[in-house]
C-alpha cells in the first residue's frame, strides 16, 4: 500500500515538473486608446503567476498553449485570452484592452424634494465625512468674519489660532485615520479571516498586523477603493508573500 503511495506521489511530482516544463517565457504587448499603459496585471489563470506591464505596456509571462491570460487594471475592463500555438509563433503577443469609461446616465428624479433640488445646496457640493468637516471649519478662512485684515482683505482667526495650538494638525491626522478605518472595513467585508490564514497562510496571530501592513501600501488601497476583486486578490497575495517574509525575518 505504502509502495502504490508513492508511486502515484511521484507520478503526480513527474506531471506538474513536466507541466512547468513545457511553458516558455511569453513576450507580449497590451494596446488600448490611451497612451500610459503601465500597471496592468497579466495574470496566468492555471498557474496563478502573475507579471505587471511596464509604460509602454510591455510584459513578459511563463505560459504553455492551453493557459489562459488575464488582463485586468483599474481603469480598463477585464480581458481574457485563451493561448493556442499560435499566438507563440508570432514572437509577439499583441493584447488591446479597453479603457473604461465612466458616463452619467440620465437620471429621473420623481417626487425627489431635497435640498439640492431645492437649491439650498449647490449642485456637486463636496460630502464631508465628520473628520473633514471638523478639519474644514478648523481651516476655512471665513471672509464674512471680520477678525482683521489680511492682504486687504477679513479673514476669520480660527485658522490661525488653530494652526498655531496644533489642532489643524490633529484634526489631519483624525481624516487619515478615519480613511484608513474606512478601508480596514472595506478590507475586512472582501476577505475572511480564514482566507487570510487558509490561503495566504498568515498566522492567525498576525492577521490584524497584516491588514494594517496592506493598507499603508498605496498601490493596494488604489486597487482597493476600485473595488476590483480579481486585482485586489492577486495583489493581496503579493503583499501576504512579503509580510510572511518579514515574520521570518523577526523571528
Amino acid at each position: 500500500m505504502i509502495r502504490i503511495v508513492y508511486l502515484f506521489l511521484a507520478f503526480a511530482a513527474t506531471n506538474v515538473w513536466s507541466q512547468d516544463a513545457s511553458r516558455m517565457q511569453l513576450n507580449g504587448k497590451v494596446t488600448a486608446d490611451v497612451s500610459v499603459l503601465e500597471g496592468i496585471y497579466v495574470i496566468n489563470k492555471k498557474t496563478e503567476k502573475s507579471s505587471i506591464t511596464d509604460r509602454d505596456g510591455n510584459f513578459s509571462i511563463q505560459a504553455a498553449a492551453g493557459d489562459t491570460l488575464l488582463f485586468t487594471a483599474t481603469q480598463f475592463k477585464e480581458t481574457t485570452l485563451l493561448l493556442t500555438q499560435d499566438h507563440f509563433a508570432k514572437g509577439i503577443l499583441y493584447v488591446k484592452v479597453i479603457p473604461i469609461v465612466n458616463q452619467l446616465r440620465e437620471v429621473i428624479v420623481r417626487n425627489g424634494i431635497n435640498a439640492t433640488s431645492l437649491g439650498i445646496i449647490p449642485r456637486g457640493q463636496k460630502i464631508y465625512t465628520p473628520a473633514e468637516r471638523k478639519l474644514y471649519t478648523a481651516s476655512d478662512l471665513n471672509a464674512s468674519a471680520n477678525a482683521g485684515s489680511m492682504m486687504g482683505g477679513s479673514v476669520s482667526a480660527d485658522p490661525l489660532l488653530n494652526w498655531i495650538s496644533g489642532r489643524t494638525k490633529m484634526l489631519k491626522k483624525e481624516v487619515e485615520i478615519e480613511k484608513k478605518e474606512s478601508y480596514l472595513r472595506q478590507l475586512e467585508n472582501m476577505f475572511t479571516a480564514d482566507y487570510f490564514v487558509s490561503k495566504l497562510k498568515i498566522p492567525a496571530e498576525y492577521v490584524k498586523g497584516f491588514e494594517y501592513y496592506s493598507i499603508e501600501n498605496e498601490r493596494f488601497v488604489t486597487v482597493l477603493k476600485s473595488k476590483n476583486v480579481t486585482m485586489t486578490t492577486f495583489l493581496i497575495g503579493e503583499l501576504a508573500t512579503k509580510y510572511k517574509e518579514i515574520i521570518a525575518g523577526e523571528n
